[in-house]
C-alpha cells in the first residue's frame, strides 16, 4: 500500500479524476472489533477495525478522507431491522460548510490496508439491546458516490450487544472479556512473578485485554512529566480520554513500544518484593529478521487494592545471539 499526495476538494464536487479499474468483488472489505470487551449503552468508545484486501492482480486505488466520515459509514440496525439514527457528531461533520482533505491510497495486489474508527461517532448507541453492524466504504468520498460509476463497498456484519451501564466506581474502566471464554476478566491475587508471566504470555498470544489487566495505566502514563502535568490539570472525563488514548497508543507502539513488543521467549530471573512494592527481572528474546536480540527487563510492581500491578519498567539491551 502506498499513499499518494494529499489533495483538497470542496464537499459538493463530483470526482471523475481517477479510474478505478479493479472490480468491487475483487476487494475484500471486512470489519472486526479492535478489542473484545463488554460494551455499555452510552458509555465509552467501540473501536472497529476496517480492513481492505486487494485480491485482484491489479493495483486498487481509492480516496481516503482525513475526516473519515467522508469515506465511510456504519449501518447499525436492531433485531427488527430498524436503522439507528446517526450520531450528532456525524451530522455536524457532514452538514457544515468545509473543505474535505483526502489522499489517494494504493493497495497493491495481495496487500491489505487497515484503520480504526469509533462506532459511537457514527450512530446513536444510547439504548441497550442487540444490534447488527455493517460498514460501507465510499471509494470516491461520501457526497460524490454514484452506485453506477463508483459502487459502495459493503463489509461483513458484526453482532453488537449493549448492556445497561453498571453502577461502577467513577474512573474505573469497563470490564473486559476473555476472548477464549467470553467471561469477564477479573484480576486475581497473583504474586509479582506470575503477574509478569501472565502479561508476557498474553502478549505472545495477542490477547490485549489480558495484557492490560495487570497494567496500572494511570501510573504508566504518568511516567512522562508532560503527560503527568496534563493529567493533573484534566477533569475526570478528560482523564478517561487520556487513558483510552494511551491504551490505544500502546497497542500501536506509538508510546512505550518496548513493553508491547512480542517476545519469542522469556524467563523470569529474579523477583524481589516487600509488602507494597517490588521488582521482577526478566530475560526476553526478540526476533528481528534472522537475528535474535536479548534484552533484560525490570518490571516495577506495586500492590493496589490487594493486587500486584505493573507501574513502570526499564530495559537493558544485551546484544544479539
Amino acid at each position: 500500500m502506498k499513499p499518494w499526495n494529499k489533495c483538497t476538494l470542496a464537499a459538493s464536487l463530483f470526482l471523475f479524476c481517477i479510474s478505478f479499474s479493479v472490480k468491487a468483488q475483487d476487494i475484500d472489505f471486512s470489519i472486526r472489533y479492535f478489542e473484545k470487551r463488554v460494551y455499555y449503552a452510552g458509555q465509552g468508545p467501540i473501536f472497529i477495525q476496517l480492513t481492505l484486501t486487494n485480491k485482484s492482480a491489479s493495483t486498487y486505488r481509492f480516496y481516503l478522507a482525513d475526516e473519515r466520515a467522508f469515506s465511510i459509514d456504519f449501518d447499525v440496525r436492531t433485531m427488527t431491522n430498524r436503522s439507528l439514527e446517526p450520531s450528532e457528531i456525524l451530522i455536524r461533520k457532514r452538514t457544515q460548510n468545509q473543505q474535505v482533505f483526502f489522499r489517494e491510497v494504493l493497495i497493491q495486489s495481495g496487500e491489505s490496508f487497515s484503520f480504526t474508527e469509533d462506532l459511537n461517532e457514527y450512530a446513536k448507541l444510547d439504548q441497550t439491546g442487540s444490534y447488527v453492524v455493517q460498514a460501507r466504504l465510499y471509494p470516491q468520498l461520501y457526497q460524490t458516490t454514484s452506485k453506477v460509476n463508483n459502487p459502495v463497498l459493503e463489509s461483513n456484519r458484526l453482532a453488537l450487544t449493549l448492556r445497561p451501564a453498571p453502577l461502577a466506581e467513577p474512573g474505573k474502566p469497563a470490564p473486559s472479556l476473555d476472548a477464549d471464554t467470553n467471561a469477564i476478566l477479573v484480576r486475581q491475587n497473583l504474586p509479582p512473578d506470575q503477574v509478569i508471566e501472565y502479561i508476557l504470555t498474553a502478549r505472545q498470544k495477542g490477547q490485549w485485554e489480558k495484557f492490560f489487566l495487570y497494567l496500572d495505566l494511570e501510573a504508566m502514563l504518568s511516567r512522562d512529566g508532560v503527560r503527568k502535568r496534563q493529567w493533573m490539570a484534566e477533569s475526570e472525563e478528560g482523564r478517561q480520554k487520556m487513558l483510552e488514548r494511551y491504551r490505544s497508543d500502546l497497542k500501536n507502539a506509538i508510546v512505550d513500544g518496548d513493553i508491547a513488543t512480542i517476545p519469542i521467549e522469556f524467563a523470569v530471573e529474579r523477583t524481589n518484593y516487600g509488602a507494597e512494592e517490588g521488582t521482577v527481572t526478566v530475560l526476553e528474546k526478540f526476533r528481528y529478521g534472522t537475528l535474535v536480540e536479548r534484552k533484560r527487563y525490570t518490571y516495577y510492581v506495586r500492590r493496589k487494592d490487594g493486587i500486584w500491578v505493573v507501574v513502570d519498567y526499564s530495559v537493558i539491551n544485551l546484544g544479539t545471539e
